[in-house]
């Protein structure tokens, strides 16, 4: 989403200044080319050089440095700007940018740009909460800067409240969605995610290895094209996406109520979760203390949730249905047999027994199978390049649909 991007990186003099430094190492990880530009008050925080070693290129300090304009660089600077993130954005930088003031490098280029802005106020709480303040953001607003809310907790001199930088993992993912072509808005997607917990006594479980990556990182690419996304999830360390309806459950049924509840008028169900086929038949509602005897546990069938969905589609086109088959052995049969089964447009199958590939990694090797018959291999990748082939080939059959093919 951000490889090969152009990426302005604007700090202001706030103590949060200091993880510029870390946001510079993750754009650039992600292939961005980054170009930081400082304040006078930023430079007292931390250094140009620091930024300029992890970004790989000079950092722009000074409006007047007659080699650098002499090429009349803070246009430049400007034009060449994909994305200028503000970040920290103190209430001094926010107030400049809403009265059209230019008397530094930063607020210079600020007004010749036309790139997207996104700015992540960063400040003493009643910094933020001041009128003046809101006034700038919200003028800010409406003349179409993205501003991404602080955050709520430990501020300087152990103070608590709103005006923490936000976790450089949103402001990531707000860089990403703002440079995303909206190509799904005002579509529904639906997708499910992670495992589920079938239970057999009060802190007993059978379960699987999954951490519901997968599915996270299909909501996510679902968001940044615009969509509405409800995202049904069983037990994962992961946080969800910010911006998605979130419906938390554990177990197989209750999956299928969340799923059945949310599902009608949905433009798109990815049903990726690691869903248990079986569950116990009893389950007791205490501890189960051992006697020194075997124990026997009868298994039921769980829910087939994406059967259901298949069943309740019938001929329509709608909701474009995909599943998920994670194998190890026989991968394109068992593939193909619950793609035709269960009533699917494609699916996205994966070979557990490859390195890389399935639970619990940030990678995928995948193959997806459709209704004609065609496969299509991937290299392992990371399974948010998974999730952006799933979604291309949903909106081509979206697309499909809408010019009547």
């Amino acid at each position: 989403m951000l490889k090969g991007k152009s990426v302005l990186l604007g700090i202001s003099g706030g103590i949060a200044a200091y993880k510029a430094a870390e946001l510079v190492r993750l754009l650039v990880k992600e292939g961005a080319s980054v170009q930081v530009v400082m304040t006078a008050n930023a430079q007292r925080f931390i250094t140009p050089l620091t930024l300029q070693v992890l970004s790989g290129q000079p950092v722009c300090t000074d409006l007047f440095d007659l080699e650098f304009e002499s090429q009349v660089g803070h246009i430049q600077v400007a034009r060449a700007a994909q994305l200028v993130i503000l970040a920290p954005a103190t209430a001094n930088l926010l107030g400049k940018m809403a009265a059209g003031i230019a008397d530094d490098f930063l607020t210079t280029v600020l007004l010749a740009t036309t790139a997207p802005v996104l700015a992540c106020p960063s400040m003493n709480a009643k910094m933020y909460e001041n009128p003046f303040t809101q006034r700038n953001l919200e003028q800010l607003r409406n003349m179409g800067t993205h501003v991404l809310g602080p955050g709520l907790g430990t501020l300087a001199r152990k103070e608590e409240g709103i005006g923490r930088l936000p976790e450089l993992s949103e402001i990531l993912e707000s860089a990403k969605r703002i440079l995303t072509p909206q190509t799904l808005r005002g579509k529904r997607v639906l997708v499910s995610a992670g495992p589920t917990w079938e239970h057999f006594d009060a802190v007993r479980f059978i379960s699987n290895p999954s951490t519901g990556r997968m599915g996270y990182a299909l909501a996510a690419v679902a968001l940044r094209r615009g969509a509405q996304v409800d995202l049904i999830s069983g037990p994962s360390p992961l946080c969800p996406p910010s911006g998605v309806r979130f419906h938390p459950v554990k177990s197989a049924e209750e999956m299928r109520d969340a799923v059945l509840e949310v599902a009608p008028g949905t433009d798109a169900i990815v049903m990726a979760a690691a869903v248990s086929d079986y569950r116990p038949q009893q389950v007791a509602s205490h501890k189960l203390k051992k006697t020194g005897k075997d124990l026997e546990v009868l298994l039921v069938k769980n829910p087939d949730i994406l059967a259901l969905l298949g069943q309740s589609r019938g001929a329509s086109s709608r909701p474009v249905l995909v599943g998920f088959a994670a194998e190890t052995e026989n991968l394109i049969e068992n593939a193909r047999e619950k793609l035709v089964k269960k009533n699917l447009d494609f699916i996205v199958a994966n070979d557990l027994t490859q390195c890389g590939s399935g639970f619990a990694c940030e990678t995928n090797q995948v193959k997806i199978l459709d209704r004609s018959g065609d496969i299509t291999e991937f290299p392992c990748m990371a399974k948010e390049e998974v999730a952006v082939q799933v979604f291309d080939r949903i909106e081509r059959l979206l697309l499909q649909e809408t010019h009547g093919e």
